[in-house]
């Protein structure tokens, strides 16, 4: 818990490149959606953490919901999610909640992912299990993707919410080995690799993903080493997009890569063997979620 890092003072932000603009966000179905998150007292990470991708998603009624709060208690150098002390109690009548505003929605594909709350004993699990229940309860024909904090390796809390049998269990890896101290505040990157390896034996019908930023400073053969790792995993789905810094006082960005950049990563991820890739200059965990989970559960049939 805590502060954010101290930065020290360095050159000017970059410009953004033409391919990285996107449209504010606007029309019918984008208000309907933002009325009924907070008429349900829900969050989403698509608002939390800044993404870009928010006009597009929300305009198509797609949305990924955050449990277990809008207070992480991690204060990861690159995250625009408030950090600090959440409230102790657990909020029960949450998981109907995200239940309601799916079915409203008529999704036929939901993602849920949540801030970290290392303040609670099993981080969260159970309320995961019990909105992927709760989910299914209202809508049994849709998808649930999780995407999951690492429950600082409490692998009985991994097991509890794959017991609830999402569809696809993600953890994103976020960045390289050498960047993570800086990066990923009370994050292991060995402990993310794990998590990834268990989920696979817990279960190996169920699709796991992860995914990087990339523009954080790490070096083309950091992220191929990276990618090596979470096939050793036998990962199946695999996001990589650009870094955006969120505000000044999180950390800069290195560089911006080009999307002929990510075209070659994603050859690249293909070649290792994933069973699907996502890679582009907006691409973010929950973008496309639907053909990612298409694409894997085609392959592991």
């Amino acid at each position: 818990m805590g502060q954010l890092p101290i930065l020290q003072p360095g050159p000017p932000p970059l410009r953004r490149p033409p391919w990285l603009k996107v449209r504010l966000p606007g029309g019918e179905n984008y208000t309907d959606l933002k009325r009924l998150v907070r008429r349900l007292d829900l969050n989403t990470v698509c608002e939390s953490a800044r993404c870009p991708n928010l006009a597009e998603c929300w305009q198509h009624r797609t949305a990924t919901f955050m449990i277990l709060g809008n207070t992480c208690t991690r204060a990861c150098g690159f995250c625009a999610v408030p950090s600090g002390k959440p409230d102790p109690a657990m909020d029960w009548d949450e998981p109907r909640r995200v239940a309601e505003a799916a079915a409203h929605m008529e999704l036929k594909y939901a993602v849920v992912t949540s801030v970290n709350r290392d303040d609670q004993p099993d981080g969260g699990a159970a309320i995961f299990a019990a909105t992927i229940h709760a989910i299914r309860e209202r809508l049994p024909e849709c998808k649930i993707e999780v995407l999951i904090p690492d429950f600082r390796g409490d692998w009985a809390a991994l097991a509890t919410v794959l017991a609830a049998r999402p569809d696809v269990l993600n953890h994103n890896t976020e960045t390289v080995p050498r960047l993570y101290r800086q990066v990923r505040c009370g994050a292991l990157y060995e402990r993310s690799q794990e998590l990834l390896r268990r989920a696979k034996q817990f279960n190996p019908r169920i699709p796991t993903k992860s995914g990087i930023m990339v523009g954080l400073g790490e070096s083309y053969d950091e992220i191929i080493e990276t990618l090596r790792d979470l096939r050793t995993q036998q990962v199946d789905i695999l996001t990589v997009g650009q870094y955006l810094q969120p505000t000044a006082q999180h950390l800069p960005i290195a560089r911006f890569y080009h999307p002929d950049e990510f075209i070659a990563i994603k050859r690249a991820a293909l070649r290792l063997g994933f069973k699907h890739a996502e890679c582009g200059p907006l691409v973010r965990s929950s973008y496309h979620a639907h053909e990612q989970q298409e694409a894997a559960a085609a392959s592991l049939a």
